[in-house]
């Protein structure tokens, strides 16, 4: 799974949850940089670093040895979880693992060296497992 090396602060605060910043449509990665075939986010949500990598070994296993694929998120944010039965207060839980915060518009994915049909086949496969709605982009 992808996660950070080192990070500056073991737990991140609360971001602000603006319902019109998060609708509102990426800047950057936007494009296709690498592949002839992309997958692109239509909502927005966080994607934990198991769902990129249960994407990335669907990919792998659909496209075989012939293509090739980018990932073009990763996952840098720390969340937390409190154990089971703790009541409130008592400070903030345990980091968990690492999501990246998607808006609509991002890639997440891109693939080339393999046919249309393979490339869409592993790309709407790929859409299946993450929890954000997506389209399959073309160059």
């Amino acid at each position: 799974m992808l996660f950070p090396k080192k990070v500056k602060f073991r737990k991140w605060q609360n971001a602000r949850k603006s319902v019109a910043r998060l609708l509102k449509p990426e800047t950057r990665g936007t494009t296709l940089s690498f592949g002839s075939f992309g997958l692109k986010a239509e909502t927005s949500a966080r994607i934990k670093s198991n769902q990129i990598e249960a994407s990335r070994k669907v990919i792998g296993r659909t496209i075989t040895k012939v293509g090739k694929m980018w990932i073009r998120i990763f996952p840098d944010r720390p969340y937390t979880q409190k154990p089971a039965q703790m009541g409130m207060g008592k400070g903030k839980g345990d980091p968990q693992g690492y999501v990246f915060e998607v808006r609509p518009g991002r890639v997440l994915f891109e693939v080339d060296g393999v046919d249309e049909a393979t490339a869409v086949k592993a790309l709407h496969k790929a859409g299946a497992k993450l929890p954000v709605k997506t389209k399959i982009v073309r160059r």
